[in-house]
Parts: C-alpha cells; sequence; structure tokens
C-alpha cells in the first residue's frame, strides 16, 4: 500500500514533506482541518510510511453504513460532549500500545473555530508522550509533519509554539481557518 500511496501522491501533483517516525507513541496535531478531502490525503499519507494511525472522529460520521469503514481505516469515534472521558479514554488507548499515531484535529472541526480545543494537549501530557505537528498545505500540494515536542505542562507557551507553526500553511478552504489568538 504504501507504494500505491506515493503513486497517487505522485500523479495528484502532491508532495510528501519532512520523515514520519517508524515508531513510537505519539499525539499527531493534524491542521488545519478544513475539509473532508483532509481525511483522505492524511491516510494516503500513513499508508505512504506504512503506518496504521488511530484518528478521533465524532461519532456521528460512524452512522450506516461509514461506520465500518471508518472503524478499518482507524477511526475512534468519540463523544464530544464528554471532554473529560475522551482524554481518558484516549490516555488508555496510547498507555496500552507500544507504537500509536492517534491523529487529533486541534480545530475539532471543519468550520472556522478560533478557539482550539486543548485536549490533544491534555491527552499527551497525561499519557507523556510526545505531539508530532503534521500539516496540508493545499496551495503548494504538500503534505507532511515538522516539530515533535514534549507538551512542557506550560499549555499558553505550548499552543503559541504549535499555532506559530501553523500560521504560513494554507488550508483547502482559507476562510474556515485561524490559528487564533496567540496571546
Amino acid at each position: 500500500m504504501g507504494r500505491f500511496s506515493r503513486m497517487v501522491f505522485r500523479f495528484s501533483g502532491w508532495r510528501l514533506e519532512g520523515e514520519l517516525p517508524r515508531a513510537g507513541r505519539f499525539v499527531v496535531v493534524s491542521a488545519p482541518h478544513t475539509s473532508n478531502w483532509d481525511f483522505i490525503v492524511g491516510r494516503l499519507f500513513y499508508m505512504a510510511y506504512d503506518i496504521q494511525p488511530r484518528v478521533l472522529i465524532k461519532k456521528e460520521s460512524f452512522r450506516f453504513p461509514f461506520g465500518f469503514l471508518l472503524r478499518k481505516l482507524g477511526g475512534v469515534p468519540v463523544d464530544r460532549t464528554r471532554n473529560n472521558e475522551l482524554i481518558n479514554t484516549a490516555v488508555r488507548l496510547l498507555r496500552s500500545s507500544e507504537s500509536m499515531f492517534l491523529t487529533i484535529t486541534p480545530e475539532g472541526t471543519r468550520k472556522r473555530n478560533p478557539r482550539w480545543n486543548p485536549g490533544f494537549y491534555y491527552i499527551a501530557l497525561k499519557a507523556g508522550v510526545p505531539l508530532l505537528l503534521s500539516y496540508f498545505d493545499y496551495k503548494f500540494r504538500t503534505v507532511g509533519v515538522g516539530d515533535i515536542f514534549m507538551p512542557t505542562g506550560d499549555l499558553k507557551a505550548d499552543m503559541r509554539r504549535i499555532k506559530l507553526f501553523y500560521k504560513d500553511i494554507h488550508p483547502r478552504h482559507p476562510e474556515h481557518f485561524t490559528i487564533g489568538n496567540l496571546e
């Protein structure tokens, strides 16, 4: 599947950037998330490296007939109304695995959201795993990874670092993306 995925990227004009670690436990911050295409591009990216990610997806997306397919692709249904349980479930998932790429979109929606949900940060902090920053840049047709770092516990400083990483990335729908306040 890795060869197939790289071929799809090459023929569609997309490039892979950065080096994805082969193993380990990570919370993968995946942004900007403004389109359903992000899931497809992201899944092809993981396939290029022969890695099976886990992706937190709102439970409403798992209705018939999509539930089976989403689970096969690594989807984990989440109830977004119960944040504490979501964090605890994700931490248990990470701690029980030798290697896992748990992918989360910080915006939590494809619509414009200036207030990113810090749940991904608390999951990484509580599980003791690094954050891996990944992106989709539709203007330059690139998908890749950048920084890897351990959360320090200083949410404000770490969120600023994360948001600055994404400030020059071009989403599919720019009107739906904002990094919000950097303060």
